[in-house]
Formats: C-alpha cells, sequence, structure tokens
C-alpha cells in the first residue's frame, strides 16, 4: 500500500512541476514573460532539480534508449509523457536551428510512446503528432 502512495504522489508531483512548466511557456500564469532562452535553461535546470531528468542526456539518445530512460522515472504516466511531449514541442517552436529538428522528433517519439502504452485513442494526441510531422518537413524561418 505505501508503494502504491509512493507511486501516486510521484505521479502528481511530476505532473504537477510538468504543467508548470507547459504554462510557463503558453503564458497561461501570471508572471512576467521571460525569454525563450532564459526560461528553456530555467526548464532544464526543473527538470533535472526536481525529478533529475537530464534533459540534455535525453537528446542524445536514441530511440530504444530514450524510451528506456523516460521509463525509468516513477510517476511517468501517460498524462505526464504528454505534457513533456508539449514542452519539448514548445521549445521547438521558437528553435530557428537544427535543434528544431532535435526536439521536434523527441516530441514524437514520446506522443508514440504514449501511443504504444496507453489503450486509449487520444485526438489531441494525434493532433499533435500530425502538427510536428507538417513541422518536420517544414523548413526553418531565419
Amino acid at each position: 500500500m505505501e508503494q502504491k502512495d509512493f507511486l501516486l504522489r510521484e505521479i502528481e508531483k511530476i505532473g504537477t512541476l510538468l504543467r508548470m512548466i507547459l504554462n510557463s511557456f503558453t503564458g497561461k500564469n501570471e508572471n512576467i514573460t521571460i525569454s525563450n532562452k532564459c526560461q528553456f535553461e530555467k526548464t532544464k535546470e526543473l527538470l533535472f532539480n526536481e525529478i533529475d531528468f537530464d534533459f540534455e542526456k535525453f537528446l542524445s539518445f536514441d530511440i530504444s534508449s530514450s524510451k528506456d530512460y523516460i521509463l525509468q522515472f516513477n510517476g511517468i504516466n501517460t498524462d505526464n509523457l504528454e505534457l513533456l511531449a508539449e514542452i519539448i514541442l514548445q521549445f521547438s517552436i521558437n528553435e530557428k536551428s537544427e535543434k528544431r529538428k532535435t526536439y521536434l522528433e523527441k516530441a514524437l517519439q514520446i506522443y508514440e510512446l504514449c501511443n504504444l502504452t496507453d489503450k486509449t485513442f487520444s485526438f489531441e494526441r494525434e493532433s499533435n503528432i500530425t502538427k510536428i510531422k507538417k513541422l518536420l518537413i517544414t523548413p526553418i524561418e531565419n
């Protein structure tokens, strides 16, 4: 029973953290907007400090290693995976370098992992997958 309570607390903790980060990107909070680069660095730091998620390490992994890395965290469920994918998608929106493609590919990998692990079809998830695939074939505007 204690193990179940621990997992539920971890799921809630990660979900709260990811929603807070996503809200800061989408302007759904009342904080003063900070630069994208600063916000990106702050997000990476928060993920590392709060849940020991090393974003740069995650970006360097292939598909299989990425999946293994993500699934090692207690508290990762489909909802939290979707929040993480949305955060990475937000990173890509303002990125004008080749990192944009990397961010989009990682977000797509996470959404596809959600499809593999979740037995429920999600129109929103499928919409985001389609959006990412379109962005991947769109040239980067300078």
